[in-house]
C-alpha cells in the first residue's frame, strides 16, 4: 500500500501527517533564500530564527499567502524539504492529501496540485478546511443534521455549514491571525511612534492579544526603535490597546459569520443553534474571541479542544476515505470534471 500523506500547508505554518504514526512535523512556513545567488539558506523554523536579522542578500520569505502559493518554487522547495525530513528518502511515490480553503479558485487549485506533483506525489487529493476542521475536532459530518465551523487560520478564516458529509453554506475571506500582527505593528506606530516587527507584534497578541472588554486587565513591555528620536525604546501596554488594534479585524471575521448565518437552511439553523459554532485554527486562541462572537451572533460559541491541530487531524482522518472520493474529500481534477458536467 502507498504511504499515505497529509499536508496542512498554512500560511504561518505547515503540519504534516503521516498515515500510522500522526503528526509528525510542525514548521513555520518560512525559507530564508540568498537573492544574489538563489542558494536557499534555512527553511521552517531556522528561516523564521532569521526575520529581521539577515543581511541584504538574504531575505526571508513566507511563500505562502492567504491560504494559497504566492511563489510557486519556493513554495515546491519548501514542501520538498518537509516531506523529505517527516519520511524521509522516498523510494516510491506517496499518496497526498492537502487542505485548501473553500474559496480557493481553479488557478490557484492547479498550482497546488503540480506542485505537490513535482515534490514526488503519485496523487494528489483535495480537502476543504472547514471539513478537515470539523471531521479532526470529532463531528460526524455525515449526519443528518448541521454543524458550522470557523477556522482562523494565519491568512484566512473560513466560515462553513456542514450537513449530510457536505458544505451547505460557506465563505473565505482573506483575514486571520497574520492580519492581528499587521493591525498591531500599526498600532504602535500611529499611537506611540514606535516600531516593532511581526515578531514582536506575535508576541504581543499571543501574551496579552485580548477582543473582549471582560478580560481581567494585563500589561507587557514592547520594545522598538522610537520614530521620533531614532533610539531603542519600550512602552508598556495593555490588553485594552491591543484589542483595540485588532477591533477592525475581529470585526471582519464576525462579520463574515453573521452573514453565513443569515443563508443558513431555517431548519438547519435549530441544530445550529442547539450545537453552537465550532472555532478552530490559531486565530481563536486570541482571549474572548467564543464570547464576543457568542454576543454579536447570538450562537454559543466553542473552541476545539485542540484547534492548532484540529485540521491536520482531520486530514489523517480522511486516508480512510480516499477512495470514495466523495464531498469535502476530492481529486482536483475529479472536482472539475464534475463542474464541467453541470455546465455542460
Amino acid at each position: 500500500m502507498a504511504r499515505d500523506i497529509g499536508i496542512d500547508l498554512g500560511t504561518s505554518s505547515v503540519l504534516i501527517y503521516l498515515r500510522g504514526k500522526g503528526v509528525v512535523l510542525d514548521e513555520p512556513a518560512v525559507i530564508a533564500v540568498d537573492t544574489e545567488t538563489g542558494e536557499i539558506r534555512k527553511i521552517g523554523r531556522d528561516a523564521e530564527a532569521m526575520i529581521g536579522r539577515t543581511p541584504p542578500h538574504i531575505a526571508t520569505i513566507r511563500p505562502m499567502r492567504d491560504g494559497v502559493i504566492s511563489q510557486y518554487d519556493m513554495t515546491l522547495k519548501m514542501m520538498q524539504y518537509f516531506l523529505r525530513c517527516a519520511a524521509g528518502a522516498m523510494t516510491y511515490k506517496p499518496r497526498l492529501v492537502i487542505c485548501v480553503p473553500s474559496g480557493i479558485t481553479e488557478v490557484e487549485e492547479r498550482a497546488l496540485v503540480d506542485a505537490a506533483t513535482q515534490a514526488g506525489a503519485s496523487k494528489t487529493y483535495l480537502i476543504e478546511e472547514p471539513i478537515a476542521a470539523a471531521i479532526g475536532a470529532g463531528l460526524d459530518i455525515h449526519a443528518p443534521c448541521g454543524y458550522m465551523v470557523v477556522d482562523i487560520g494565519g491568512g484566512t478564516t473560513d466560515i462553513a455549514v456542514i450537513s449530510m458529509g457536505g458544505i451547505v453554506v460557506s465563505d473565505s475571506i482573506k483575514v486571520g491571525g497574520d492580519k492581528y500582527d499587521d493591525a498591531i505593528i500599526r498600532y504602535m506606530r500611529k499611537k506611540h511612534n514606535l516600531l516593532i516587527g511581526d515578531r514582536t507584534a506575535e508576541e504581543a497578541k499571543k501574551r496579552i492579544g485580548s477582543v473582549w472588554q471582560g478580560d481581567s486587565e494585563k500589561t507587557m513591555n514592547i520594545s522598538g526603535r522610537c520614530l521620533l528620536s531614532g533610539l531603542p525604546r519600550a512602552v508598556s501596554v495593555t490588553n485594552r490597546e491591543i484589542m483595540e488594534a485588532v477591533d477592525e479585524v475581529i470585526g471582519q471575521i464576525i462579520d463574515a459569520v453573521c452573514k453565513v448565518v443569515e443563508k443558513i437552511p431555517t431548519e438547519l439553523l435549530g441544530d445550529i443553534t442547539s450545537s453552537g459554532i465550532l472555532l478552530t485554527g490559531g486565530g481563536s486562541l486570541m482571549s474572548g474571541t467564543d464570547k464576543r462572537m457568542t454576543k454579536v451572533t447570538g450562537i454559543r460559541c466553542h473552541i476545539a479542544d485542540n484547534p492548532l491541530y484540529c485540521v491536520v487531524a482531520g486530514i489523517g482522518a480522511s486516508f480512510a476515505n480516499l477512495g470514495e472520493m466523495q464531498d469535502g474529500t476530492r481529486n482536483a481534477a475529479e472536482k472539475r470534471k464534475g463542474k464541467a458536467a453541470k455546465t455542460s
